[in-house]
């Protein structure tokens, strides 16, 4: 005698597709825990550098200063393998100065002189934002305070050796905003006899369309 196919109750039916849903899950967990350490384990190319941990609230030499916004800190960069890590200021841009195929810019060599003067040789120390450590060139995004306690990035910006990034976000916007309209309204440093075509592509006013 054929013994009648078992049937599941609903209930069981429903605990039978919980059971395959958590199954899935857990599998997709494991696969995505995998992923994410072999990531950290540079599986799938360079390994993500910790810049927090590295460079984050520390105080570093600066034996080299590139130009007004850029400069050199005496730790080894693992991520770029260089003995020296490259530093970008946050929020500011001085005017170029060794930018290949491009001309010195106005008050580019004055903005450098200032920056060495302030850094070279000396020991700053260095804040950095979680969201974004490094910009597409590789270098390393920071708030560079001097021995003194001041912030380079704003002082640059102050004193009138370069200008308020407007194209990134960051805390200090603002505050950078404010302090580039009172040395331009003050007439200091590149603000003093500055023309348009000084002005960087960013801060360029739109031409007007003629009718």
């Amino acid at each position: 005698m054929t013994r009648p196919p078992y049937k599941l109750t609903a209930g069981q039916r429903k605990l039978r597709r919980i059971f395959h849903k958590l199954v899935v899950l857990l599998l997709l967990g494991g696969v995505a825990a995998g992923l994410i350490s072999a990531d950290r384990f540079g599986f799938f190319g360079k390994r993500k550098p910790d810049d927090l941990l590295r460079y984050h609230n520390r105080a570093f030499y600066v034996p080299k200063v590139v130009d007004g916004d850029t400069l050199d800190v005496a730790i080894a960069d693992e991520w770029q393998a260089h003995p020296q890590t490259r530093l970008r200021l946050w929020g500011v841009d001085t005017p170029e100065t060794v930018k290949p195929n491009s001309p010195v810019q106005h008050f580019g060599p004055e903005a450098s002189a200032f920056t060495k003067k302030q850094t070279l040789g000396q020991e700053v120390r260095l804040e950095l934002l979680a969201h974004q450590t490094r910009d597409k060139y590789g270098r390393v995004l920071a708030y560079v305070y001097l021995p003194d306690g001041r912030m380079l990035n704003r002082v640059l910006i102050a004193q009138g050796f370069g200008y308020a990034d407007p194209r990134f976000e960051h805390p200090h916007k603002a505050d950078f905003t404010r302090a580039m309209k009172e040395a331009q309204k003050e007439g200091l440093g590149l603000w003093k006899n500055l023309k348009n075509e000084d002005l960087p592509y960013y801060m360029t006013p739109p031409k007007k369309s003629k009718r």
